[in-house]
């Protein structure tokens, strides 16, 4: 791990494959919402490492509720002399002065425990935020749009569907309370591309499944993340279910290398989905994050096999791999074992 900065390694290869991407943002500003979460954290410090190495001399001006608390937690990027953080609410900010040419829109509280409790708010959040957030970049004049969706808009993935592709015309079930966020995703994915249209600039749309990277939350409603916090506390793993849900992951690295690529290259109007086509169980997902640690740990799955509705959730990225020419370099279960090294690596320097 390079002591300057942790995250060295996997920036030199966002750099990489995006290096002819950059030029467009020289001497420009972009505003980012969500920047201080594990997709914002990516961003900015993949804006941040590119900004200094190509010179860029480009702005980023980043909202969050709470700067202070995100200067704790990431004093780097908040003593960046390219990125000023703004205090505010997505619903109500107000707009920072001056013109922009990119806004990156990844503000979602994407909470199973909020999607659960209070719904309503959910969506109400995601739908206000977004428009609000359109309008700014209407005001500012910007020239491009990047709205991080999810693929939680298609509601519950088909049987016969190994992998989701964007065309898949089904969408979550509007009479159910917990299908607040896929439709909030939805209503504004549409909003995107109205506003756009309306304004001028183009909108590109990122529909994001499943990660695991450096930064991911441990605590959340992320299994991978979780099985991590189970692994450095000793063991077991723990697998609350049957096992049986199917899942896939992106590193995070990659997922900011695919957001870039979106933003900058993406065509107007066109949604992409973001993330692998490796799949992995739950279960299996629980071993290779058991199996990441020496000696290995062991795995306990507390429901019966069979007893669960063994969900997929899993894109087809056909359309990123042709259009985009973006491609998965790191299996998942690299990833899982990059991280897991990663958060060793952290503990040991914090311990």
């Amino acid at each position: 791990m390079n002591a300057a900065n942790p995250f060295a390694d996997d920036l030199d290869l966002v750099l990489a494959r995006t290096k002819a991407l950059w030029p467009e943002l020289r001497g420009q500003r972009i505003f980012i919402t969500g920047g201080t979460g594990f997709f914002g954290r990516w961003l900015l410090e993949s804006f941040a490492w590119a900004n200094h190495q190509l010179d860029l001399k480009a702005e980023a001006v980043v909202l969050t509720r709470n700067p202070e608390a995100f200067a704790k937690k990431a004093p780097q990027l908040a003593g960046n002399p390219a990125i000023r953080l703004q205090a505010g609410d997505i619903g109500d900010f107000r707009p920072p002065p001056g013109r922009f040419s990119h806004v990156i829109h990844g503000a979602t509280e994407a909470s199973e425990k909020s999607n659960q409790e209070n719904p309503l708010r959910m969506f109400d959040t995601i739908v206000s935020g977004t428009r609000r957030t359109l309008e700014f970049a209407a005001e500012a004049k910007v020239r491009k749009f990047l709205f991080i969706s999810s693929g939680a808009v298609y509601g519950k993935q088909p049987a016969e569907l190994s992998h989701m592709p964007e065309d898949y015309t089904g969408a979550p079930d509007p009479t159910h309370p917990l299908s607040a966020y896929g439709e909030g995703k939805r209503a504004g994915e549409m909003l995107s591309v109205l506003l756009a249209q309306r304004h001028g600039f183009e909108a590109k749309i990122a529909r994001a499944f499943a990660f695991v990277g450096p930064q991911l939350p441990l605590d959340g409603h992320f299994a991978v993340g979780n099985f991590m916090r189970d692994g450095l506390a000793g063991g077991p793993i723990q697998v609350l279910g049957d096992g049986t849900p199917v899942r896939s992951y992106l590193y995070a690295a990659e997922l900011a290398v695919w957001l870039w690529t979106i933003l900058f290259q993406g065509a107007n109007a066109r949604a992409y989905n973001v993330g692998s086509e490796t799949c992995l169980s739950i279960a299996e997902t629980a071993r290779a994050v058991a199996d990441s640690f020496s000696p290995p740990l062991p795995v306990r799955i507390r429901t019966p096999a069979g007893s669960g509705a063994g969900l997929r959730y899993v894109p087809c990225t056909r359309r990123a791999r042709e259009e985009l020419g973006l491609t998965q370099e790191i299996e998942p279960c690299r990833a899982i074992e990059k991280t897991l090294r990663w958060l060793q690596n952290t503990h040991a320097t914090h311990a």
